[in-house]
């Protein structure tokens, strides 16, 4: 039977989705469903990263269902169909039993090679025909009834039986055009069952459709949407992530990607360089900014005016008109400033690092020498040879008047950028430089526009972004290695470099190496957290977490466009430079490089490596030839002088003992242009390229290319050994280019044995070598490339919520900040209002780092506070008086949480009236007392235990800590906590992860929680009983208000926190001021308000319900400008204490006068507050003298004036003393709701 929909079949139609589990494909394999018909087209099956290994078909496939009831179709009636692999978008093999979940004998498949047919998916497809020496997959019509659909569950290479089928039952509301149906069931069960041989699932009820959400895709249409039931056009399900041609894209490098030519008439004319991996073409709307490069040097301004060195100022209109048809946007800088940024801190300083190159016995950091110093450093240094030797026009002066080399011979150790030695003016000159990118960049972008930073010398072009465009999405792509942080800590200017790249959204590498290495660097720097977080669309992606938002790390390859190099190669000007290299080299094997003259290439292990081979088999002599081109790198100074003078120096010595053996020529980046360099691969037949240390290198790229054609049987008819590429594996492409041959460089006999192996190498290892490398070549283009990495910086749901996003931070400091929409400074006006009109205040604050500064900010004094060397810092007192003043109102019950030991609270803070304390993140809570004079009396949380715990995590936390450098053990009451922040961070994460699983092992039957957190500030792993933490403590607060108060429900609730540990305590206390609000919004009809946000834990807190009113006000505040479940910030503990005291205003205001609630709740002794003890059930009792500690307290202050009305109450004498009230008039005055005029809602100060 046929796929396809035709009306020759009366029986109707069945709509059929195939699903294939494909757990042995290999890299940049694909796979294909072939019907059993001819004239069908295969059909492509796709995964994604929530779905793989399953692969899926796009949409449903229609199969025509024989006349007649489903139950009189004969058995024999099948659609039969197979799965074909493809490589490179062409057909490779069929499936066999070897991609199944188990090896079955079985006969091999052999590979059947139709001709070729373009199917509508735009891939290139072979159509080999089924043919009865295969096994196919067999489905009985018969199953199948017209008008459903269904879902077809395969395994790779499993033919035997029925496949599982899944049975959609469709709504009748809704087409078939609607949906699209995806599997039912979990994949695993799915697999064994079709493994063990289960062919098809009950028909008696609609299976669980289970929805998978679809993973961005590049360079295929987009998924339909999947099938939720009658909730499908309800749900908010995001589309997947495409680029179209209303996408704007500012595209920054450091040069423009096209070459100016002016003519002897003043006219500027440009075209582009295709060779610039950012010239290609795409359908986004494209600006690129950049410096222009004219007569190799950049700038503004010649000397004098003249165009020598630069574009003339009154030429710049000129040049801007000549870019324009472009859409390319020229950044002027002046050539001085530039050549700073460029030569003196990019080359100079970032270049080396970048490449794990440096040394400590060296003026400059790259390793070489320098011109004499004036520096007297014990540290002694290289002095290189002196260079009589070359000519006046190579000395390192003659090439400084071209390309001004800075050398870094005065760095000085300094805290702030060297302290003013000549690495700062370098910085300098890089932070104006990127700063005035920054500034074009704005001109340009439009609301909307991705922006697209490509290379090293744009690093921290990303902080001045966020500042002036901080709803951009701004990616962020290295085409140099990074280093280890090692090697990249030695930058002094480290910390401003990486927050310059974390302040982009995305940061690409063309390696997972050098993104692992950033990964570190951001982790042992700055002690970020990163690893695998979920999207939106339902995959995984790689990330670093910072400031409540995560950057994306990706690791793409770049490749080439092969239809411009074909171009290139057809070109009658290269064909002709080709041949005339092979004649001149006639019947030799001929070897060429292309390398910069810099020490970095390798150039002289690759001369050793030759000569190590023909003293080895001289019979190679004449017989070989390596054409070794240099181009010439004036930016690198001394290193350049130096490498020339070897290389030079080497090829002669060869050359002297066989003559012609390397011909050397050096020329400049101009003279060496891809049609140059296509005709000398062409006429090569092996290529070498051997760094000590590369990043993008597209040689071998285009190597591949110019020798494509030896795959067919007309490219090798010439009878050449050509095609292979020697490649060292410091080098990207060596990731890609699986297909070359590769070296260690390092490793000089390794090198002359690839000479060897490529001359001795047979055809057909050549051949297949040559096909997998033309496979990436083929496969991943430049456009490609740019398309993969600009959808994930697309994705970037940045600006889905203006106000989740906040700038932080001076100067290279400033950084965007992922915060909660609405997450504002604490409104102090708001607060004072809402605390002026309450009647019951709760207040809980936390200790360190809210009401005086954190201790644990600083490593030495924590380690010093742990070990009892140092005491703990204490408030201020006007911190202490201002607490105990808004204690002393009587509206207010306030405690402070903190994780101290109860001890130490007791003696800090235990003397201060009408103060609650809770110790150890809540373990222990001493309640509110009346007078200074009585002793605090403490309760725990939770009762009595068996405490033989903390001998047992005592002694495995102290192996952990003797085989951890930098970790220690803090012990407290009733926790042990292992601290690693002192430690190295990787190591001490892992080993924290060990002790966590080990404790956990061991502690299993004691009830205990065993904590893992405080990464950010180091990390450490606590041990303490279970059901403790600030945001039990707090609900336990809040429960027991009735029996500690003469009020039974509050009606303001202000909490303030600082770090992780109090989340819980602001997680916890904001979600019973929302409980509060939702409840008056339902009762008035009001729509409710959007969910908490992600930072908010939600647990249940309904238990409170009956302990606050329905008019609740909720304030939450954290200290520090950071992602947090408060609802408000505060920034620092000086607001803090400046918020207090207004608070202590505003009741010292207040209390001026008295309502008749006031005047009610007065007693004989004019005390109202406390009247009796607590009625709390605990492990801890009070004894019956102490339920009368607050009979005694005194709320209001002396010469405080009171107002009352209507009736004698019986007062303390202090009272009558007090100047006579003002009485009101009458009744109705008395009892009319008070009003609240303007002036007193201001706050005074």
């Amino acid at each position: 039977m046929t796929a396809k929909d035709t009306s020759s079949h009366g029986g109707g139609i069945a709509r059929v989705t195939f699903r294939v589990r494909c757990e042995s494909l290999g890299h940049g394999e694909a796979v294909f469903m072939y019907p059993d018909d001819h004239s069908s087209k295969p059909i492509p099956l796709y995964t994604t990263a929530g779905r793989y290994p399953w692969y899926q078909t796009r949409s449903s496939i229609n199969i025509s269902i024989p006349k007649g009831d489903k139950n009189e179709v004969s058995d024999q009636t099948n659609f039969t169909y197979r799965y074909g692999i493809h490589r490179a978008g062409t057909f490779y093999r069929w499936e066999n039993p070897s991609d199944g979940p188990s090896q079955e004998d079985s006969d091999a498949s052999t590979d059947s090679r139709p001709n070729h047919q373009v199917a509508q998916d735009g891939f290139q497809h072979r159509s080999p025909a089924l043919d009865g020496g295969r096994d196919v997959h067999t489905l009985p019509l018969r199953l199948f009834s017209a008008g459903e659909e269904y879902i077809v569950n395969d395994v790779l290479g499993v033919t035997n039986g029925h496949p599982k089928i899944d049975h959609i039952r469709l709504p009748h509301n809704y087409g078939y055009e609607e949906m699209t149906m995806l599997h039912s069931t979990s994949r695993a069960d799915s697999f064994g069952k079709v493994k063990s041989g289960t062919s098809l699932n009950s028909f008696g009820s609609r299976p669980n459709i289970k929805s998978e959400p679809s993973k961005k895709k590049v360079g295929f249409a987009p998924e339909p949407p999947s099938y939720h039931g009658a909730e499908m056009h309800s749900s908010g399900k995001k589309e997947p992530v495409h680029l179209n041609s209303t996408d704007g894209l500012i595209v920054v490098s450091v040069f423009l990607p096209v070459h100016l030519h002016r003519d002897s008439q003043g006219v500027w004319t440009a075209d582009w360089d295709y060779e610039a991996l950012l010239s290609m073409q795409t359908h986004l709307r494209v600006t690129r900014i950049g410096a222009v490069k004219w007569r190799g040097w950049h700038g503004n301004v010649g000397k004098d005016g003249s165009p020598e060195h630069g574009v003339p100022v009154n030429e710049r209109q000129k040049v801007e008109a000549c870019l324009r048809p472009f859409n390319c946007v020229p950044v002027w800088i002046d050539p001085v400033l530039f050549g700073e940024m460029y030569n003196g801190f990019c080359k100079g300083v970032l270049w080396p690092v970048l490449h794990n190159v440096t040394s400590v016995y060296s003026t400059r950091p790259d390793g070489g020498g320098g011109t004499k110093s004036q520096d007297h450093s014990v540290v002694p240094k290289m002095v290189p040879e002196k260079t009589k030797d070359l000519t006046v026009a190579e000395t390192l002066k003659s090439v400084s008047n071209r390309f001004t080399e800075y050398s870094n011979d005065d760095v000085s150790m300094g805290i702030i950028h060297g302290d003013g030695g000549k690495e700062a003016s370098l910085w300098a000159a890089y932070t104006a430089v990127n700063r005035n990118f920054a500034e074009t960049i704005v001109q340009c972008f439009n609301e909307g526009d991705l922006i697209w930073i490509h290379g090293f010398h744009l690093l921290i072009l990303p902080s001045f972004l966020t500042r002036r465009l901080p709803m951009a999405k701004v990616g962020l792509f290295l085409h140099t290695p990074f280093p280890s942080s090692e090697i990249f800590r030695t930058l002094w200017c480290r910390e401003d470099l990486l927050r310059g790249m974390l302040n982009a959204d995305q940061v690409g590498f063309h390696l997972f190496e050098y993104a692992r290495h950033f990964l570190t660097c951001s982790r042992r720097l700055l002690g970020l957290k990163y690893g695998m977080i979920p999207d939106e669309s339902g995959g995984h992606n790689l990330a670093i977490e910072i400031n409540g938002r995560n950057v994306g790390v990706t690791s793409i390859h770049a490749g080439i466009e092969p239809p411009i190099l074909s171009q290139v190669l057809n070109h009658q000007s290269t064909i002709n430079r080709a041949n005339s290299i092979r004649n001149q080299y006639k019947g030799k094997v001929i070897f060429c490089a292309i390398d910069r003259m810099e020490s970095l290439k390798g150039i002289p292990l690759k001369m050793l490596g030759l000569e190590r081979f023909l003293m080895k088999c001289p019979e190679w002599v004449g017989k070989i030839v390596l054409i070794q081109v240099g181009i010439s790198a004036f930016e690198r100074g001394d290193d350049y002088i130096r490498t020339k003078k070897e290389i030079h120096a080497m090829v002669d010595s060869i050359n002297k003992l066989w003559p012609g053996t390397v011909h050397f020529q050096e020329c400049t980046e101009a003279e060496m242009r891809l049609s140059q360099r296509m005709a000398l691969m062409k006429a090569a037949d092996v290529v070498m390229v051997t760094p000590i240390r590369d990043g993008l290198n597209l040689i071998p790229l285009e190597f591949t290319v110019a020798h494509q054609d030896a795959l067919t049987d007309e490219g090798r008819s010439d009878g050449r050994k050509r095609g292979l590429c020697i490649l060292s594996e410091f080098s990207s492409s060596t990731r890609v280019m699986r297909g070359a041959l590769h070296v260690n460089p390092w490793k000089v006999s390794e090198l002359a044995n690839s000479f060897h192996v490529a001359l001795h190498m047979s055809e057909d290892e050549r051949m297949r070598r040559l096909k997998t490398a033309a496979e990436f070549v083929t496969r991943v283009t430049t456009q490609r490339w740019a398309m993969a990495v600009l959808i994930d910086l697309k994705a970037v749901h940045k600006n889905a919520d203006v106000g989740k996003y906040s700038g932080a931070g001076l100067g290279l400091g400033y950084r965007i900040l992922g915060m909660d929409q609405g997450f504002n400074s604490l409104d102090i006006g708001a607060v004072s209002k809402a605390y002026k009109k309450a009647r019951g205040r709760l207040i809980l604050m936390d200790y360190g780092g809210t009401i005086l500064s954190n201790d644990n900010l600083d490593n030495l004094s924590r380690f010093q506070v742990a070990t009892k060397s140092r005491k703990y810092t204490v408030p201020t007192p006007r911190m202490i008086q201002t607490i105990k003043d808004i204690c002393s109102d009587k509206r207010n019950i306030v405690f402070v949480v903190s994780g101290k030991e109860r001890h130490f609270l007791t003696e800090t803070l235990g003397e201060i009236p009408n103060l609650g304390l809770a110790a150890e993140h809540g373990m222990f809570v001493s309640w509110p007392i009346a007078t200074a004079s009585r002793k605090r009396v403490w309760e725990t949380l939770v009762a009595e235990q068996d405490r033989s715990w903390r001998s047992i995590a005592i002694t495995i936390m102290e192996v952990y800590a003797s085989r951890t450098h930098g970790s220690y053990i803090e012990e407290t009451e009733m926790k042990v906590l292992w601290q690693y922040r002192d430690a190295d961070p990787e190591f001490g994460y892992l080993q924290a992860r060990e002790l966590e699983d080990h404790l956990s092992n061991v502690l299993r039957s004691f009830a205990v929680d065993i904590l893992h957190g405080g990464v950010e500030e180091g990390g450490f792993v606590e041990v303490r009983p279970r059901g403790v933490n600030k945001g039990v403590v707090s609900t336990h607060i809040l429960k027991n208000i009735p029996k500690i108060s003469t009020w039974e429900k509050i009606d303001f609730l202000l909490v303030l926190g600082d770090d992780h540990c109090d989340e819980p305590m602001l997680s916890v206390m904001r979600q019973v001021g929302r409980r509060a609000i939702d409840a008056r919004r339902a009762k008035n009809h009001e729509p409710p308000l959007p969910p908490m946000p992600a930072s908010v834990t939600l647990v249940d807190v309904s238990s409170c319900d009956q302990y606050v009113s329905s008019s609740l006000t909720t304030f939450t505040c954290t200290v520090g400008k950071k992602p947090s479940a408060a609802a408000n910030y505060l920034h620092d503990v000086d607001e803090v204490q400046e918020f207090l005291d207004t608070l202590v205003k505003v009741s010292t205001r207040d209390h001026k006068f008295f309502s008749s609630v006031d005047l009610r709740g007065l007693d004989s002794t004019g005390s109202s507050r406390f009247h009796h003890l607590p009625n709390i059930h605990s492990s801890m009792f009070l004894s019956e003298q102490q339920n009368n500690m607050f009979s005694n307290q005194e709320t209001i202050s002396a010469g405080v004036t009171r107002s009352m009305s209507m009736g004698n109450f019986h007062l303390h004498s202090e009272f009558k003393r007090i100047e006579p009230p003002k009485v009101s008039a009458n009744l109705s005055e008395f009892l009319s709701p008070l009003e609240d005029d303007e002036d007193e809602d201001a706050v005074f100060f």
